[in-house]
């Protein structure tokens, strides 16, 4: 089994749409929301929830980046050098919800070094979480607030998030690792 799609572009579609709509009934509202994308795939997500708000809600809802390489809790173990991304903060925290996003949950690590670069950005009224996909496997107390896919899988196995914008193909695959 090299890989096996489990979300098709129409799939990931209803779920972005799906999840925006969850995101205005939670929040009575689009009011005082920012979302938030994590670099990479996280970024056009996050676009996409707010091209949606705005088609049903004619409110136009402001999209940030983060890139969260420097705040990661693994360089030193990996030996990984940093790339860093542009972060973006849009507008001003203080005081707003921000909708977190990106395309897959799965220890939380990736979260934990989100919440500690927004903290240093001001002081959000809330942070919630939007993810594609939850496959489960948390080493920290994170969950999502709006999820697209719960899909367990095995450890030995990748969640491959692809999107239009940055691959140029658009599906979700469970790949085994090599």
């Amino acid at each position: 089994m090299p890989e096996r799609v489990i979300m098709t572009e129409p799939e990931i579609r209803r779920a972005v749409t799906r999840i925006a709509h969850e995101i205005v009934e939670r929040n009575q509202g689009c009011e005082n929301l920012v979302f938030m994308g994590m670099h990479t795939r996280g970024v056009p997500l996050a676009h996409r929830l707010a091209r949606q708000i705005k088609e049903f809600e004619k409110v136009e809802v402001p999209v940030g980046a983060l890139d969260i390489s420097l705040y990661r809790d693994d360089l030193a173990s990996r030996g990984l050098q940093p790339v860093a991304q542009p972060t973006s903060v849009p507008a001003d925290i203080d005081d707003k919800t921000i909708i977190l996003v990106d395309d897959v949950l799965y220890t939380g690590r990736s979260i934990r070094a989100a919440l500690d670069e927004l903290i240093d950005f001001g002081r959000p009224l809330a942070i919630q979480l939007a993810v594609l996909v939850d496959r489960g496997h948390r080493e920290l107390p994170i969950r999502a607030d709006y999820v697209g896919k719960n899909v367990p899988t095995a450890r030995t196995e990748d969640v491959a998030v692809r999107l239009r914008e940055i691959d140029s193909k658009e599906e979700v695959a469970i790949v085994k690792k090599e």
